[in-house]
């Protein structure tokens, strides 16, 4: 099951959004009765009586979770970290599970109209997903290199808790003195899976011991002359409000002192716990990582992520076959641009040529700092690039910024993928496409374009945006989180920024396209490998290497990702061809008034759902579409 923050994490990551309900959500009807003079009495329609009701019901629910208030931009519970035990767990699923029930007692399904009955099916699909979860509670990862709270929770306080006033401060202090606690709940988790024979692959374990090291490195954790990254943050926030008169030196002073007491003493004990936990149960793991068909349950298990990541009912094979026929199709493009460029050679030799040029500035930065903002300045401009054909394709356009960042040092990892976070509803703190940037030699220039349109525009970014921005839904869809949905969409904006101008102009950057569609298809392939069909590291490694142009270090931290996260990196080429099947179809039954504006605003204006969902609401724009032509 997952965790209670990365459940949180994965639905505010993964969302959907729009300002402009108007134009894509259906009108809420009402009843009109007659009083006795003749005067119109309005009533409520069953659907707006719903919705009303889920904004009580989510309302309900996002309290409990500071760090989900947080997320939003809110306030409330500043100062305070989720409850991350079993139990708590439990009772937010059993706190789901009557809100199901009271929902299907109180409303009439067959009286909501067609968004409202996405809406009732969403949040009982939520809770039935959550609820499918229940028999694998133990048998997920806790600490892994990937989603490990040990390296969210500083991300969370450096770039998610900003600081305005002195009792932002003083929240910003006891929230620093919850994580240790936390972490504490957390690592007792780990250890009733540890129990069950359930731990991750050793290489997990050494990075994030390493990462766990890092974080409580530097002042004021040990007597080093360099402040902490946690330190040298709070330092920065509380000059900050000295420096506008809010508070005074001497309170700054207080203030920082008690922040150091909550580093050192109650955070700083947790990460030990940490360490001693790994550095004991180290000897239990295998030199050589396995899939998860060698946990308890391991089969059934698979099969559940395959069903929570796609939102689909496919089999582990027919996804490992799905996934060897797009590798052979893609490989037939890649083999047209490779003699477009006039390269003399098979493809194989290609990828070596890309691979190994890395003193070649054709492909690749300086390994300096100069290279590394290059590369931050270069992402910048392609999306700024794309922003100006974004009305052209789309009805609907985010409010919210986006800027370009290198992931902070104490978990960044040499050839890990870029990645998002989304900002808040309001705007007020934008969008982060975050980049690893230590190893430029696993940076490849033809990748930047391709890698800023998932991450940013028109992909990550402005579907969250979007999503967040959404009115005219109730308002827990702006923030559910579907990973075939996003990560589909991502991939498919990949392709659709190609039909835009003034992309992809160069050959070898249009290579790195179809690298990045390889690395989908193959994750297809390589992901069931290893889980369904006992691959061993190696092979997965040969398979993507074959196949790829990537640089071995990051061929090497993709399968680490696939064998800690089982099944979610299969959902990106299922979400993409159903979003481009969706669109063949609106594009075949709507002929010459099929909008491409019209069609990207269905998909993006209802939010994050299951796929079967998403299918439902453009049959249902195709339906309306052809009614009014």
């Amino acid at each position: 099951m997952q965790r209670v923050f990365i459940v949180l994490l994965v639905s505010l990551a993964l969302s959907a959004c729009n300002n402009q309900d108007s134009a894509t959500s259906e009108p809420q009807s009402q009843s009109v009765n007659t009083s006795e003079n003749g005067d119109a009495i309005t009533s409520k329609s069953e659907s707006e009586k719903l919705n009303e009701w889920f904004e009580a019901q989510y309302e309900e629910e996002l309290m409990r979770s500071p760090i989900g208030l947080t997320f939003q931009g809110r306030k409330e519970r500043y100062g305070e970290i989720d409850d991350m035990s079993e139990a708590a767990e439990a009772e937010q699923l059993e706190w789901k599970r009557k809100s199901v029930e009271a929902m299907k007692a109180m409303f009439d399904y067959d009286k909501l109209n067609d968004d409202a009955k996405i809406s009732y099916d969403l949040w009982a699909y939520q809770y039935e997903r959550a609820a499918a979860g229940v028999p694998f509670k133990r048998t997920g990862y806790i600490f892994e290199q990937m989603n490990g709270t040990h390296a969210f929770f500083p991300t969370l306080m450096m770039s998610f808790h900003p600081v305005a006033s002195e009792s932002e401060m003083q929240a910003y202090v006891s929230r620093l003195s919850a994580i240790g606690r936390a972490m504490d709940q957390l690592i007792e988790r780990a250890k009733l899976g540890v129990q069950e024979g359930v731990r991750p692959p050793r290489f997990a374990y050494e990075i994030v011991h390493k990462e766990a090291s890092e974080i409580i490195s530097g002042k004021p954790f040990d007597e080093s002359e360099n402040d902490s990254s946690l330190w040298n943050d709070a330092k920065t926030k509380a000059a900050d409000l000295v420096s506008k008169e809010i508070i005074t030196q001497e309170r700054s002073d207080e203030l920082l002192e008690q922040t150091k007491q909550a580093l050192v003493n109650d955070m700083a004990p947790a990460y030990k716990n940490l360490l001693d936990f790994i550095d004991g149960d180290m000897a239990n793991t295998t030199a050589e990582a396995q899939g998860v068909h060698a946990l308890p349950n391991g089969e059934a298990y698979y099969n559940y992520r395959l069903k929570q990541m796609t939102t689909t009912d496919m089999t582990a094979d027919e996804i490992h076959d799905l996934g060897l026929a797009e590798v052979e199709r893609i490989r037939g493009e890649m083999e047209a641009i490779k003699n477009q460029v006039g390269f003399e050679g098979d493809l194989q030799a290609f990828f070596t040529y890309i691979r190994d040029s890395k003193d070649n500035e054709q492909f690749y930065y300086p390994n300096t700092d100069e290279g590394r903002q290059a590369y931050i300045d270069d992402a910048t401009a392609a999306i700024d690039n794309i922003r100006k054909e974004l009305p052209n394709y789309f009805g609907i356009l985010p409010k919210g910024e986006l800027v370009v960042k290198r992931v902070e040092p104490f978990r960044e990892q040499d050839g890990a993928p870029q990645h998002y976070y989304p900002g808040t509803p309001d705007g007020a703190r934008p969008g982060i496409y975050y980049a690893h940037l230590s190893d430029m030699s696993t940076m490849p220039k033809n990748e930047l374009e391709v890698i800023a349109y998932h991450e940013g525009l028109p992909g990550h970014h402005m579907q969250i945006a979007i999503a967040q921005e959404l009115t005219g839904v109730p308002k827990f869809r702006t923030q559910a989180g579907f990973t075939a949905y996003a990560e589909g969409w991502g991939l498919y904006s990949e392709a659709l920024a190609k039909e835009m101008n003034n992309t992809f102009t160069d050959p070898y950057s249009d290579f790195g396209r179809l690298g990045s569609e390889m690395w989908r298809a193959i994750r297809l392939v390589v992901d069931t490998g290893l889980h369904e069909k006992k691959w061993s590291q190696q092979q997965a490694i040969d398979f993507f290497a074959a196949n790829s142009p990537a640089p071995q270090g990051t061929i090497e931290a993709e399968i680490r990702r696939y064998l800690v996260i089982g099944g979610q990196a299969t959902a990106y080429k299922v979400g993409m061809i159903e979003i481009q099947r969706l669109r063949k179809k609106a594009e075949d039954a709507l002929g010459d008034d099929f909008d491409i504006r019209d069609f990207h605003d269905t998909v993006l204006g209802g939010g994050s759902m299951p796929l079967s969902l998403l299918a439902r609401r453009v049959d249902s724009w195709i339906d309306a579409s052809k009614a009014a032509n």
